[in-house]
């Protein structure tokens, strides 16, 4: 892997070799050849020997041009493919929230400024709600989508180093799950419900037997709701996830309580999926909301919903909390996340409500005797 100088042939005619400036050439790991034009011939040699050592200790970077937008396209064709079509969807969005803040040209001059640029500029984009601005938690989503896409334009060598990014600061509140009390004020309400329509068994057995589902087996509502009827088998007790429709992009096959079959029975059909949900989904966050305002729920809020306007109530994912604080005592932390289908431990372990490990300390904590005194 040597490199080699040189003066161009015309270029030295034109000025004479005195003044015609010394270029280094070299062949890329790729086999492509290469030059630079340096200067002087002992600054070349120096470019020389650092080329030189770069190529034989493999940290060789090309200097490559690549557009953003081709690099773009290259890697929605290559890389998101294998993803979900959810995280496909916001790759797409957070891909063209940085276009629109930074407008990169080619992909070797993104640098950390530039992210920097595009975090402030999102900091004043607006939220969901009018009035409101995009959350943190939010912009770091978008901010570990594109560091991915730009370790992958590194390892492509259209990158010569991923740009370091700042994560922005993200408020940690206590997880909220949905107290066993008004899961059973909840329960009793459903006898309101308007929705589902034209199914062979009441909106109230519906909503009934969905809670009851959540709320025993920690599944997502997106989960619950792609259930396939073939997939639940009622005599074994058990139900399976499809890697297609869960996070943890595998299939899993969950023991059933007892209390949940006699629910999945009740709602029995054949319709190809277990929950058969034909309106918009904003109906289902709705009508969700309804049954809690009905069962007389009333919570301290601190802020709305994103997908309805309605404040003071439970959102879905409560129900999945509800699961892991309930059975974090009885359960072992690897079963928990067997159950959950967490990709990470750390992922569990924000769902488990700490307070109930906490409290069982507070007892065996010590106490000054002159306090001991006082209680007596």
């Amino acid at each position: 892997m040597n490199a080699w100088l040189f003066q161009d042939a015309r270029q030295k005619k034109k000025v004479g070799e005195k003044e015609c400036p010394w270029s280094v050439g070299w062949y890329d790991p790729d086999g492509k050849k290469k030059s630079k034009s340096i200067g002087s011939k002992s600054m070349a040699k120096k470019h020389a020997r650092k080329v030189e050592g770069q190529l034989a200790a493999g940290t060789y970077q090309g200097q490559t041009r690549k557009p953003w937008d081709d690099f773009r396209k290259e890697y929605e064709e290559k890389i998101t493919p294998q993803l979900s079509a959810g995280t496909r969807d916001v790759i797409v969005q957070c891909l063209n929230a940085f276009e629109k803040a930074c407008n990169p040209v080619r992909v070797a001059a993104i640098k950390t400024s530039m992210v920097d640029d595009f975090i402030s500029t999102r900091r004043n984009d607006r939220g969901r709600r009018p009035g409101s601005k995009l959350s943190p938690a939010s912009i770091n989503k978008e901010l570990r989508h594109l560091k991915a896409a730009f370790r992958v334009a590194n390892e492509w060598g259209y990158l010569a180093a991923v740009p370091k990014i700042r994560m922005v600061k993200e408020s940690k509140k206590i997880p909220r799950f949905m107290a066993s009390e008004h899961f059973a004020a909840m329960y009793n309400s459903c006898e309101h419900a308007v929705f589902p329509t034209s199914l062979s068994y009441s909106p109230k057995e519906w909503w009934q037997a969905l809670v009851t589902f959540a709320y025993m087996t920690g599944w997502r509502i997106s989960e619950c709701l792609s259930l396939r009827r073939e997939d639940l088998d009622l005599d074994a007790g058990r139900a399976i996830t499809r890697a297609d429709d869960n996070k943890g992009n595998r299939d899993e096959s969950v023991p059933l309580h007892p209390l949940v079959l006699d629910h999945l029975k009740a709602i029995a059909s054949f319709e190809p999926v277990v929950f058969p949900w034909y309106h918009s989904r904003r109906t289902l966050w709705e009508q969700f909301h309804k049954l809690q305002a009905k069962a007389g729920i009333h919570l301290p809020c601190s802020e709305k919903h994103e997908h309805t306007d309605a404040c003071y109530v439970y959102s879905f994912h409560d129900l999945r909390r509800a699961f892991a604080t309930n059975n974090a005592e009885n359960l072992t932390a690897d079963a928990l996340q067997r159950l959950m289908r967490h990709q990470s431990y750390s992922t569990t372990q924000r769902y488990i409500n700490m307070a109930k490990q906490v409290n069982s300390a507070v007892a065996a904590l010590y106490v000054p005797e002159v306090l001991n005194r006082r209680q007596a």
